[in-house]
């Protein structure tokens, strides 16, 4: 019984734990939109999660460890956002079709996630670290993506080779990013169903396949 409680006491705190780290990459993901990487200051996020400097430094040895930790969390979460529609299956072109709509519609378009790209851009550039971050968030989209590419075309009856579907993945998630972009910084500038119909019929023009919804190939 003793062992059980204790075990439970552990559990908890390490609960305990895992919030209040998420508190601070919270805080700093919301400064980094507002103020960019250099506003999200040590004080600040400190000041917005409601915690003491000293408990950020618990968690973080310095403030770059704490801007890495939140933009691996923003970027892995935008993937696994975006392919959340994917995951409730279908055949490959319905998967395909799910996902292209959902990358470039809210919530994964939101003006306050193109302003966090854009804080963090500059940053990504002069941090090896944050380099290797942004590498690694971006080959895991492109890669799921061209598994999914490769998946529509079999089942359109077309194979291709690993060099081809790997460029057919990058020009697709080309497409992808530069509409996600525009949408979520003048959303008010497209119509709507303007920018899943675009991207739709983009990424089916490079695949050879026709993805608009309620169209079969």
């Amino acid at each position: 019984m003793e062992k059980h409680v204790t075990g439970g006491r552990r559990k908890f705190r390490r609960e305990g734990a895992d919030l209040r780290r998420s508190a601070l990459v919270r805080a700093t993901l919301d400064l980094i939109a507002e103020e960019g990487v250099r506003g999200a200051t040590v004080r600040a996020i400190a000041e917005r999660a409601e915690v003491t400097q000293g408990l950020i430094r618990h968690y973080f040895s310095t403030k770059e460890d704490l801007v890495l930790a939140a933009y691996l969390e923003h970027m892995a979460g935008l993937t696994e956002q975006t392919f959340a529609t994917v995951e409730r299956g279908g055949n490959a072109r319905t998967r395909l079709v799910a996902l292209v709509v959902a990358s470039v519609t809210p919530p994964v378009v939101d003006a306050a996630s193109v302003g966090l790209w854009a804080g963090f851009l500059n940053h990504v550039r002069q941090d090896e670290r944050m380099r290797e971050v942004h590498a690694r968030t971006y080959h895991e989209f492109r890669d799921r993506l061209e598994t999914l590419i490769v998946a529509a075309l079999e089942e359109a009856g077309r194979v291709i080779g690993t060099g081809q579907a790997r460029r057919l993945a990058i020009a697709c998630n080309a497409v992808i990013d530069g509409l996600w972009l525009e949408g979520g910084a003048l959303p008010e500038a497209f119509e709507a169903g303007e920018l899943p119909g675009i991207a739709l019929k983009s990424v089916g023009a490079i695949l050879g396949l026709n993805l608009e919804r309620g169209e079969q190939i």
